[in-house]
């Protein structure tokens, strides 16, 4: 699992996209998380780890005090999620995950991108099936055994558990992702995470040829210039 994790994060890091456009995507996501779980970041653990994901990827604090401010008040958009899949150059596999507040114009700007690229979007579910939907926790930690143990006390549901470098990285089911984190904030109160999210890691990766390797960087470069696009995922390996 660590190996396409990693890969994950360096295909994000290839892909990012300019500042403004990360601070909209915190505020669109801690606002739902507010608006769905409260605006109080200790009663709301979902809203507590976007929060502090948004300080490490360096949003100011008034983009997200204006957004738990917004979901506070009620008003604002009524974003809804919606999650597209499909096929991409080399018939590699895309998952394309959104906040929308008008679903209709999101599934045509997401289909856009499929075949201006010469990709298929496909029907939900379709590729889904081959990518495991985690919650990943890591952090500096000396000894392997004892994150395992605190989570077992806690009886969290844990997928894996992987130790390398100084560095414990857990792996669990998405629906896990609460009591996991709990769980941990528990049992080590010091605990800084180098990585604290939900996704989708492919149980198996496509080699991306040479050829298809410009039509697939258009693909995700049309995705992440779409406002609703919050997060890319997909099994490429380039």
């Amino acid at each position: 699992m660590g190996r396409a994790y990693q890969n994950r994060k360096e295909s994000m890091a290839k892909t990012a996209n300019a500042k403004s456009k990360v601070y909209s995507r915190y505020g669109r996501e801690i606002y739902v998380c507010a608006k769905q779980g409260g605006t109080d970041p200790d009663g709301n653990l979902a809203l507590r780890g976007m929060i502090d994901r948004a300080k490490k990827d360096q949003v100011p604090a008034h983009v997200i005090e204006k957004a738990i401010d917004k979901a506070q008040g009620g008003a604002g958009e009524d974003f809804s999620p919606a999650r597209y899949e499909g096929y991409g150059p080399g018939n590699c596999m895309v998952i394309v995950d959104c906040l929308t507040d008008n679903p209709n114009r999101t599934f045509g700007d997401v289909r856009n991108a499929f075949t201006k690229s010469k990709s298929k979007i496909g029907a939900q579910g379709s590729v889904a099936h081959s990518f495991d939907h985690c919650a990943i926790f890591a952090f500096k930690h000396d000894s392997e055994d004892e994150v395992l143990e605190a989570m077992m006390e806690a009886d969290v549901d844990v997928t894996d558990v992987e130790f390398e470098d100084d560095r414990v990285t857990v792996f669990a089911p998405h629906t896990e992702y609460a009591a996991a984190r709990q769980a941990l904030t528990g049992a080590f109160p010091e605990v800084d995470f180098e990585a604290d999210e939900i996704q989708f890691l492919p149980q198996i990766t496509t080699t991306i040829s040479e050829d298809d390797q410009p039509m697939f960087e258009r693909l995700i470069d049309m995705l992440n210039d779409l406002d609703d696009v919050q997060n890319i995922y997909h099994n490429a390996e380039q």
